[in-house]
């Protein structure tokens, strides 16, 4: 029986600890050509790809493309996140496509825009498509925004809500609202083993997708350091993808994105990969 358990107790920290993976969104990086982003993550030593689906970059939705960028480089595109918002059923289907082709491990959806005509796709084709097929759909918190102070800009938002759709949740910490009282500790507590990433950024008032030590100091504005500690303890096991504005990695100077993304790289070992 004492055997046993300690079978089970090296196999799960084998299996937490491979399993975690750093990856780099293509929105963080969006000023350039997708080439480049892929020579970026490579350089830098990022595990792999989170491609940040949007209408102005039309490289991005040719999945040939981006296979030839995989192979090219030697790292593959792990996780799709749709768009936030015009999402349909042609379009949907455009990203399962692509899903299919590069064989990518997760697609995270956001709930569906208040003037969105058609949500089928999402109460109804994803639960669906989850329960009879292999695919990890999961559904990622947005912020709360209203209009005219009364009016959701996003149906069925709530973290309960993301949660209960494929029971499979990606969460975004620059999303987060800790004015209403969730920070992200208590948002990872709602969502804790239903979460497949973790889009890493910092915030501070309005301005959100910072780098996580912008703030005086070299520490976040957020828990982000006993946010990652806690992940660690916690066993997570999802992806976790850098998701910051292109300014925040001094985007227009390439010397300066990799220095920015190294140190990056020395955070997250840090607080992360190397915390016991």
């Amino acid at each position: 029986m004492y055997l046993s358990l300690i079978y089970v107790k090296i196999v799960v920290i084998l299996y937490f600890n491979l399993d975690i993976l750093l990856l780099l969104s293509t929105s963080s990086l969006n000023w350039y050509w997708l080439h480049k982003i892929f020579y970026f993550a490579k350089k830098a030593w990022f595990d792999g790809i989170d491609l940040s689906l949007n209408e102005a970059n039309f490289d991005l939705w040719n999945e040939k493309y981006i296979d030839e960028l995989s192979k090219e480089f030697g790292i593959n595109v792990l996780s799709i996140t749709a768009p936030s918002r015009w999402l349909d059923d042609e379009i949907v289907d455009k990203i399962l496509l692509i899903w299919k082709y590069l064989n990518v491990q997760l697609i995270t959806f956001s709930p569906p825009y208040f003037s969105d005509t058609n949500t089928n796709w999402f109460s109804k084709k994803l639960p669906k498509i989850k329960k009879s097929s292999s695919m990890s759909i999961s559904i990622k918190n947005v912020e709360p925004k209203f209009l005219l102070l009364v009016i959701p800009k996003y149906r069925h938002a709530s973290l309960l809500d993301i949660k209960d759709i494929t029971w499979s949740s990606s969460l975004d910490l620059s999303c987060v609202d800790w004015s209403s009282w969730i920070d992200i500790i208590k948002s990872y507590k709602i969502l804790w083993n239903s979460i497949k990433n973790v889009y890493l950024s910092d915030k501070h008032w309005v301005k959100s997708n910072l780098l996580p030590w912008n703030s005086w100091g070299w520490i976040s504005y957020l828990p982000l350091e006993s946010f990652l500690m806690k992940l660690k303890t916690m066993w997570y096991s999802g992806f976790i993808s850098l998701k910051v504005n292109p300014s925040e990695l001094w985007a227009w100077n390439e010397e300066l994105v990799f220095q920015r993304l190294e140190e990056l790289i020395a955070y997250y070992k840090k607080y992360y990969l190397d915390y016991k």
